[in-house]
């Protein structure tokens, strides 16, 4: 426990021995932590953090039987420890000392000695493609790699599900810890505003920070843009990564940029090379397309031009490939070794489950993960087909108990870029499912009568319903977009999972009506 303390920054070493707790309990071996008293293993120490409901304290008697070696917690959490006889430490900020501890326990991020290269991605949309090409690039240099996200764990050739975008701090370092015992030579870490919010990365530096861009989403935790902007914000400063590659196609990102406290690479990837800020240190020319994806050419600051590709469609997938290009090369790997990768390995071609993920070719059937406004906008826009008389069928709804103010707003979106549009559920928690549908049927109605708009709006429930509604209505030459929900394979309402993977509904629903799906990948489940 003394070396573990030793090592957190001098601000943070307020912990102290609590009464009846001797002074030799200093000396007590640590090898895990954990916040979750279910997660105890022999030998870790359990901190007890005040939660939404109960106090970590409740639940320290339930740790000790499971052989936790001591307990940390707070000075209202030690009322709640009656019958605990390992020895018990008091701090004031907890949750604070939780990332720098396990950092500490773990010995994830080490100062010294090798260790994994570590990349962190944030921003609204694009952080999961994002962290695959850059994962897929590296793999292509000859790296071994880890992957931390919203669809997987990957440690080595190691797969793990996961539950949140970015796991709690102590499973976090323990992971970090494991690919630093294996000897990968590099991470990849998604890094959403929960967990910077919630404090999951602490004790964690990236070696490289990325920024893809912020659009409305997370309102219902953040309240507004601003707040929402200041979480993303965290992340590029110096106790939380060593440079950063920000993407400036708007104003946010621009703002990022300047408000960074590190040493900053910008990225334009609007096809002029500019962005609102100016000249972009690194910039996307010359966009042409290539099958369903793009080709296109990254110019860099000391006369740098790369050739880099993508087959996955959207002009959202060329900003993706663009700053996973720039995040290695900020990483220190040359710009001529970065170039063959992309020639010999096709790096950006690597499939991401559930994003932009093909499942039938006639008619195109996509399943995206499109779900906030500006995703689903962009969305839309690029998976329309050729010819006039190519419709896009969208199936779309909204999570409950989120942000509510976006409902309408993604009716509309849809009114605007699709011919047929299927509202239907999409995870409605503790909500009334109808009345989720009625807020974004209402947006979609009031913008087709608003601007005179063709669409033919159904409102198509339960959601598998509505997938075999859109490709009974599908044509060869058409479209059939499944949005929302992406890889998830358990549909949550009312506190009940229902197993529902939107991949295997439209693959289902392509074979029923006599079309051809493609082969499955091996995800679904």
């Amino acid at each position: 426990m003394r070396a573990a303390v030793q090592a957190l920054p001098a601000g943070l070493r307020d912990i102290a021995p609590a009464a009846g707790t001797a002074e030799s309990a200093w000396e007590t071996a640590l090898s895990g932590l954990t916040i979750n008293s279910r997660e105890v293993l022999p030998g870790d120490l359990y901190v007890a953090v005040a939660g939404a409901r109960h106090h970590g304290a409740r639940f320290a008697a339930a740790a000790q039987a499971s052989g936790a070696a001591a307990v940390l917690t707070d000075a209202a959490g030690l009322q709640h420890l009656d019958g605990v006889r390992i020895p018990v430490f008091v701090a004031g900020e907890v949750r604070r000392l939780v990332g720098p501890l396990a950092a500490a326990v773990f010995n994830s991020v080490p100062a010294d000695g090798p260790r994994p290269a570590l990349f962190g991605i944030t921003g609204t949309n694009g952080k999961t493609t994002t962290s695959y090409f850059v994962n897929s690039l590296l793999q292509a240099l000859g790296r071994t790699t880890g992957l931390i996200g919203t669809i997987e764990i990957l440690a080595g050739g190691e797969a793990i599900p996961s539950v949140l975008t970015t796991p709690e701090s102590p499973q976090v370092h323990g992971l970090l810890a494991l690919m630093r015992e294996r000897g990968l030579d590099a991470a990849t870490m998604e890094v959403s505003s929960h967990a910077l919010t919630y404090r999951r990365v602490d004790g964690v530096r990236f070696d490289v920070a990325g920024f893809t861009n912020l659009t409305q989403d997370h309102l219902d935790l953040h309240g507004t843009m601003e707040e929402y902007f200041a979480a993303k914000a965290a992340l590029f400063q110096p106790d939380r990564s060593r440079r950063a590659v920000i993407t400036v196609d708007d104003e946010w990102g621009a703002r990022m940029a300047a408000r960074a406290g590190v040493p900053v690479l910008t990225l334009a990837t609007d096809g002029a090379g500019n962005g609102p800020a100016g000249g972009a240190d690194w910039s996307v020319t010359g966009i042409e397309p290539r099958g369903l994806g793009h080709r296109f050419l990254l110019s860099g600051p000391a006369g740098e031009r790369l050739r880099v590709s993508t087959a996955l469609p959207g002009t959202f997938n060329v900003s993706n490939a663009a700053l996973a290009t720039v995040m290695v090369l900020a990483s220190g790997v040359p710009a001529d070794a970065v170039q063959h990768a992309l020639d010999a390995a096709d790096p950006f071609t690597v499939e991401v489950p559930g994003r932009m993920q093909l499942i039938g070719e006639a008619p195109a059937a996509i399943v995206d993960f499109a779900h906030n406004p500006d995703a689903l906008s962009r969305t839309l826009a690029s998976v329309r087909g050729p010819g006039s008389d190519a419709r896009v069928i969208v199936v779309f709804g909204a999570t409950g108990e989120r942000d509510q103010t976006k409902r309408p707003l993604m009716g509309a979106i849809a009114a605007r870029g699709a011919d047929i549009v299927l509202v239907t559920d999409d995870d409605p928690h503790g909500e009334d499912a109808a009345a989720i549908r009625a807020d974004v049927l209402r947006g979609a109605d009031a913008a087709r009568t608003a601007e005179g708009l063709a669409c033919v709006i159904e409102e198509v429930a339960p959601r598998a319903a509505a997938i075999d509604r859109a490709v009974e209505l599908a044509r060869p030459q058409d479209t059939v977009l499944v949005a929302g929900r992406g890889h998830e394979v358990w549909q949550e309402v009312m506190g009940e999972n229902l197993a529902l993977d939107d991949r295997v509904e439209l693959r289902r629903a392509l074979t029923r009506y006599g079309f051809t799906a493609l082969s499955s990948d091996g995800v679904e489940s």
